[in-house]
């Protein structure tokens, strides 16, 4: 099994705000999981080759789809309070909708830090499985707005792209 991040922060790997610092102290270290199946997001590099890089790694372990996109097995996403997922958030620019290759910088996240590296839609829509967990406080306004016809969140918009994708949930719909 190989690990993959669907974001990371730009910052170095042993900074508190790092996906991959947390997932290494509570995951990888205490089951043993060897370095070489571990895929993380470089945050700390110029995020121009960290996408360059992150996006060569991908395709170098993963199959590709008819398109070139490399598939996924299963991709795990939080559901954020305003309905993001990875680190694609409400209100984002037309570039981060229409990114076609497996990740992408973002420049202007607007929960800090600003600058982050993130799985596109198209690579989101081409996993064989996403799950999302959304749960806990202050989330089921932004749930019922994803799983709405006209729900206008990231979220939504995962749902959209896919054929299924499964939600667990803590919140009464």
């Amino acid at each position: 099994m190989h690990f993959f991040w669907a974001d990371e922060r730009c910052v170095a790997p042993t900074n508190p705000d790092s996906n991959f610092a947390l997932a290494q102290s509570a995951l990888f270290t205490p089951l043993g999981i060897a370095g070489d199946f571990i895929h993380r997001l470089r945050g700390e590099a110029d995020p121009a080759f960290a996408v360059a890089e992150a996006d060569a790694e991908l395709c170098r372990v993963a199959e590709m789809d008819s398109s070139g996109m490399p598939l996924l097995d299963l991709v795990f996403l939080g559901m954020g309070e305003d309905g993001h997922v990875a680190s694609l958030f409400p209100g984002a620019a037309a570039e981060v909708e229409q990114g076609r290759g497996p990740f992408l910088h973002l420049t202007n996240s607007p929960k800090p830090p600003p600058n982050r590296l993130t799985l596109t839609y198209a690579a989101l829509a081409a996993a064989r499985e996403v799950w999302v967990l959304a749960a806990g406080a202050g989330k089921e306004a932004a749930l019922r707005e994803s799983l709405s016809a006209a729900g206008r969140t990231p979220l939504a918009r995962v749902i959209r792209l896919r054929p299924r994708t499964k939600l667990f949930t803590d919140q009464n719909l």
